[in-house]
């Protein structure tokens, strides 16, 4: 597979499609750019805080259905401060699964990993599928990560998911309601993300664009 490199002068857009396949679901796109990639694209220096996820920070549960999962290709870096955000986008993606799956109405995980537009677009979104009767099945893969860091608390972040076997399943039937393998099996992410007092880099905006060709094979 040829992998392009994202660019992470990211477009804003609240959206929290981060399960999509055969739900319908997508973002759009914009022309506006998250507050923060307008200043220089070159990376500010690591943070002198510790750069690991806190043990402190009382960071929730997340438990998938045992038929799905989510996969993270390349996604350490070797510098700390950029590694722990990859970790806390990569909790917060499996937190989003793992509450559209629970049979609980909320979740304490998704507003400890989103804030803002994107707690708002995610919470919206979770509700959906659930009123719609469905949960994920089949795996996901999560690959090319690139990261701008804006300052010591802020960042921007692209990269892409392959949802080729990622798909719906009605709960009550357990059918699953699978699609094709197209371009549009494809998705581009770009998010803004902060890092809070305990420690958590929250997603704060997110936009996402189906069979975008920086992410199709």
């Amino acid at each position: 597979m040829n992998r392009r490199t994202l660019p992470v002068a990211v477009a804003a857009a609240a959206t929290a499609a981060l399960f999509l396949s055969a739900c319908g679901g997508g973002g759009g796109k914009t022309n506006d750019k998250i507050a923060g990639s307008e200043q220089s694209a070159t990376p500010s220096a690591p943070a002198s805080a510790s750069a690991s996820p806190s043990d402190t920070a009382g960071r929730p549960k997340i438990t998938l259905p045992a038929d799905f999962k989510n996969e993270f290709e390349g996604w350490t870096t070797g510098d700390p401060v950029k590694d722990a955000l990859l970790s806390d986008i990569s909790q917060r993606i499996n937190a989003t699964d793992a509450a559209i799956a629970s049979d609980e109405a909320e979740s304490a995980a998704i507003p400890f990993y989103y804030k803002g537009e994107a707690l708002l677009g995610a919470s919206t979104w979770i509700a959906k599928l659930k009123n719609d009767g469905l949960t994920p099945t089949g795996s996901a893969r999560y690959f090319n990560p690139q990261i701008e860091m804006f300052n010591e608390t802020s960042a921007g972040v692209g990269y892409c998911s392959d949802e080729g076997k990622a798909f719906a399943k009605e709960r009550k039937t357990g059918k699953v309601l699978t699609t094709p393998v197209t371009d549009n099996s494809y998705v581009t992410y770009r998010i803004r993300v902060d890092k809070n007092p305990q420690g958590v880099w929250q997603t704060t905006q997110l936009v996402s664009q189906r069979g975008d060709k920086k992410c199709t094979p």
